[in-house]
């Protein structure tokens, strides 16, 4: 496969390019729009097998049995074992969306069953991440005899030897990778430990709190409550796993659930995100519905989200739902605020990106809620690695880091953990704490390895394009192909084309001094398109009117007062030029 490359006006642009004839081939054994057929070849679906599963995914191809999941068998037997002697059982969760529909999943399967069971999640800012041994040992007092941690806890050493001396089994349900040693727990159950035989591993910590549930149900010959799909569905979504195999599937599922008997608590959410489209889709939920309850978690107590998501009282969970709201917007302008501070930084040179890999920065006034979202949204916009920090009273440096696809951050701060007080996450995003005299020497290292790791193009904002496009194919029939690719997210991305020679045939307008709406033509073929967040495309298309250019988009449905339109969505111009 050969790559071409074109530098737009934001981002170098990959185009992989095939023979006709393998897309022509795809075309006709699927009768599918040709830009899709190309996009499969592209995204490594090239042979029957490869493609019939990713169109046509199914719970007897992608899903395996649960008690594959090592510790899955054991934890479930002492469950029962909890249920039947009617012994308390406490369900230790997270408070982002993962950890809430974790524990809200847990609670909602084990109530019917008969089960004397409560849940606790940590107040982010006071208690921070994790099962602390103070939990433990006022479980004990309080006479429980079974914890169950839900997206947390492979890395809980302590409290599971607290647990273990004062006779509380410690169940732990996780997906975070292990930092090599395991906690002395009663049983473990995450596919990233080694001795897992469970195929698929990139689940959230939903995902394998689902896997161990279907699994006491399917041992007593019962049906999951509708619940749990909807609870899978959000807890997958928002935690930006990828979006393939079996998470694949059970979203896919999760969706159709939705659409066609939403919970009150989803409606509610759906309402107050302005989804419009009368099917929901994950890309509604990542960036509509699941921040409402993340919000809760990252400025609140989340344990009302819990209470929330399987509310039945209308007026209270009306009531809920409006304070999620309310605090959704508060945290978009906090997270604007640090996301300026930090840019100020980068445009005045005190971080200087012109010398420096990896952006790091820290102050006593961002909440830590908010500074995962905001290191993301620097990543997206600057492809470094970034590391941001809250300084505590006490001397601490608590961060949040994302990273760029080359750079494994999870392996960069294992390299460095002398540094560090305690950490945990992934190759991409990882959370962290560490002596706040530290932050500058964990900087120094951090450098180190992407000068000794990294190449220059590794720094450079790709946009991966999956094929060329006419205006003559944006059409109802290319929307309704694509209906086969979703649900898009992480690692399954929705397609992005390159389109020829197109020219502006009216004055672009300026909306909310963000976006740009515009109207393109070629070949003959007029169409609409919009360009959002990107103002300096405006003043490049008043600048150089009458030009020709290639322009990368996506395609989308819109839905506005009972009208359905397909619609262009630009993401970058390259190549401008006059005829």
């Amino acid at each position: 496969m050969e790559i071409h490359k074109i530098q737009g006006t934001k981002y170098v642009w990959h185009i992989p390019e095939y023979l006709p004839q393998e897309v022509l081939d795809i075309a006709v054994a699927y009768n599918l729009s040709t830009p899709l057929c190309h996009t499969l070849l592209v995204r490594g679906f090239s042979s029957k097998a490869q493609i019939d599963s990713y169109l046509f995914s199914s719970h007897e191809q992608d899903v395996s049995p649960s008690h594959l999941m090592k510790d899955a068998l054991k934890s479930v037997e002492r469950i029962n074992l909890a249920i039947e002697r009617q012994e308390k059982i406490l369900i230790f969760g997270d408070y982002d969306v993962d950890g809430i529909t974790s524990s809200s999943l847990m609670m909602a399967c084990l109530l019917p069953l008969g089960a004397q069971v409560n849940f606790y999640l940590p107040n982010r800012a006071k208690e921070g991440y994790g099962l602390s041994t103070k939990v433990v040992e006022r479980a004990a007092q309080n006479n429980y005899k079974v914890i169950i941690t839900v997206d947390n806890g492979t890395t809980a050493f302590e409290p599971a030897r607290v647990a273990k001396s004062l006779g509380v089994d410690l169940i732990i349900t996780d997906h975070h990778r292990p930092h090599g040693e395991l906690p002395d727990s009663f049983s473990l159950v995450n596919p990233h430990q080694e001795g897992c035989e469970y195929p698929f591993k990139e689940f959230a910590g939903v995902g394998v709190t689902f896997k161990v549930l279907s699994l006491l149900y399917e041992q007593r010959g019962l049906p999951l409550p509708s619940k749990a799909y909807e609870l899978l569905l959000l807890g997958t979504v928002a935690d930006v796993v990828p979006l393939q195999g079996e998470n694949r599937f059970w979203v896919r599922h999760g969706l159709q659930a939705i659409n066609a008997a939403p919970s009150l608590s989803f409606n509610v959410l759906k309402g107050h995100g302005k989804v419009t489209n009368p099917l929901v889709s994950a890309t509604d939920i990542g960036y509509r519905i699941a921040p409402q309850i993340n919000a809760l978690g990252r400025l609140e107590d989340p344990r009302q989200g819990v209470k929330f998501l399987l509310g039945s009282d209308v007026a209270e969970t009306e009531r809920v739902g409006a304070i999620l709201n309310n605090l959704n917007q508060m945290r978009k302008e906090i997270e604007r605020g640090v996301f300026e501070e930090v840019q100020a930084l980068i445009q005045s040179g005190r971080i200087d990106l012109s010398q420096e890999n990896v952006i790091v920065a820290a102050s006593n006034a961002w909440p830590t809620g908010v500074i995962g979202l905001v290191a993301s949204r620097l990543v997206g916009e600057y492809a470094r690695p970034t590391l941001l920090f809250h300084l505590t009273k006490d001397g601490k440096a608590k961060g949040s880091c994302r990273s760029i696809a080359a750079f494994n951050m999870f392996e960069a701060l294992q390299t460095g953990s002398h540094l560090i007080d305690q950490f945990g996450g992934h190759t991409v995003a990882a959370g962290l704490s560490l002596p706040a005299e530290n932050v500058a020497l964990l900087k120094e290292h951090l450098e180190a390895r992407t000068r000794e790791f990294l190449k220059p193009e590794d720094f450079h904002k790709v946009l991966r394009l999956d094929g060329t496009l006419t205006l003559a194919d944006v059409n109802q029939k290319l929307v309704k192909d694509m209906q086969f690719f979703h649900p898009f997210g992480a690692q399954n991305s929705e397609p992005a084309f390159l389109l020829k020679n197109v020219t502006v045939i009216q004055k672009p307008q300026l909306l909310k001094d963000s976006h740009v709406k515009c109207t393109v033509f070629a070949d003959g073929v007029v169409k609409p398109l919009i360009f959002f967040n990107r103002p300096d495309i405006y003043e490049m298309l008043m600048v150089q009117e009458g030009a020709i250019f290639d322009v990368a988009v996506q395609i989308s449905e819109n839905h506005w007062q009972g009208r359905v339109s397909v619609e262009l969505m630009g993401l970058d111009i390259a190549g401008v030029r006059y005829s």
